[in-house]
């Protein structure tokens, strides 16, 4: 049965006072208009309970120049050059130092000595410091990521309730129009036919 009413826009309350009326009326006196309109209902509240997001205001592609990497990234992250580089700067400076420098061959020796304590330190405070800095930056990423998957993980169950109460309902509304059938057919087989 197809009738006439606007239940969509019932539903949402943009009808105007006066036709709101007739459907009001309508919906008393038609079981199919009634049910749909629950529907609608169920559908309504189910979409108000969802969280307004922002849409995007630029999508970006893998083949955008964006993500092209500068000319400097391309060779620090290249083994091979990174190698040749740091290799030829430690020539240059063994180069340079043999020959702004002459060093008498008694104070060489305590030089080097102190030298290589010197570099030992400082290497072992600068990795104790970076890694430091790494675990506490790891530590504190790892922690967002946890709870905004949380987050997400909690919203996603909320939205599968709700999803799992409007399908209830049509199911409790389809039994019990079955069950009203049911007992239609009952009646009608018991009454026999009308001499």
């Amino acid at each position: 049965m197809s009738c006439s009413v606007d239940l969509k826009a019932y539903a949402v309350d943009e009808l105007p006072k006066n036709e709101r009326g007739v459907v009001e009326d309508h919906v008393r006196g038609c079981q199919s208009c009634r049910e749909e309109l629950d529907r609608l209902n169920l559908t309504h509240s189910a979409l108000s309970l969802l969280e307004d997001e922002e849409i995007p205001r630029r999508i970006a592609f893998v083949s955008d120049r964006v993500f092209e990497p500068r000319w400097w990234q391309t060779m620090w992250r290249s083994g091979p050059a990174m190698g040749f580089a740091s290799s030829a700067l430690l020539a240059g400076a063994i180069l340079a130092h043999g020959f702004a420098r002459p060093v008498a061959p008694a104070t060489m020796a305590t030089a080097q000595v102190d030298a290589a304590q010197i570099e030992q330190r400082v290497e072992a405070q600068v990795n104790s410091r970076l890694n430091s800095r790494v675990d506490v930056a790891v530590a504190k990423a790892v922690n967002e990521v946890q709870a905004k998957q949380a987050a997400e993980l909690a919203q996603v169950v909320r939205a599968a309730e709700v999803q799992r109460k409007a399908d209830l309902a049509t199911i409790q509304q389809a039994a019990n129009y079955y069950e009203k059938q049911i007992h239609r057919f009952e009646v009608a087989s018991n009454e026999g036919p009308i001499q």
